[in-house]
């Protein structure tokens, strides 16, 4: 099950033709990275500072289907995709909130894949607790 976060488009988000530039996606699949971690109880922010742990993007893709504008609202639905040793894969689709009853729109749909790493940008294993909580998202549990 998909995290989702929802968000409305602001007007700084958006291009001169009145359309979302593209790299604001990228933003967005960070707010539901980091909204992921929240809902399942675990902050990136401790992340780092108790395990000495980043996360860096090594690989990106996104997908666009539909364009947003200023003043849609929007749903960020996010789920850990893949865990293998320290590579992490995030996958997405953004969407547009339609009045109850009608379908969503499909916006977007991406993945984003990451190392764990130490500040030094070594690769080191994620914390136990992060890793089982993620695992536990992927099988469609709570952790």
């Amino acid at each position: 099950m998909p995290v989702t976060t929802e968000v409305r488009v602001r007007y700084a988000e958006t291009d001169q033709m009145g359309i979302v530039y593209y790299a604001n996606y990228l933003v967005w699949f960070e707010l539901g990275r980091v909204e992921l971690l929240r809902s399942i109880g675990l902050a990136y922010s401790r992340l780092e500072s108790d395990h000495g742990c980043i996360l860096p993007v090594i690989d990106v893709s996104c997908r666009y289907k539909s364009p947003a504008r200023y003043d849609d609202v929007i749903l960020i639905e996010t789920r850990p995709a893949m865990m293998r040793g320290s590579v992490i894969k995030f996958a997405y689709r953004v969407l547009r909130k339609e009045p109850k009853g009608e379908e969503q729109t499909l916006l977007a749909e991406g993945e984003t894949v990451h190392v764990v790493c130490d500040d030094q940008l070594q690769r080191k294993p994620l914390p136990a607790k992060y890793q089982a909580a993620l695992k536990a998202l992927m099988k469609g549990r709570a952790a």
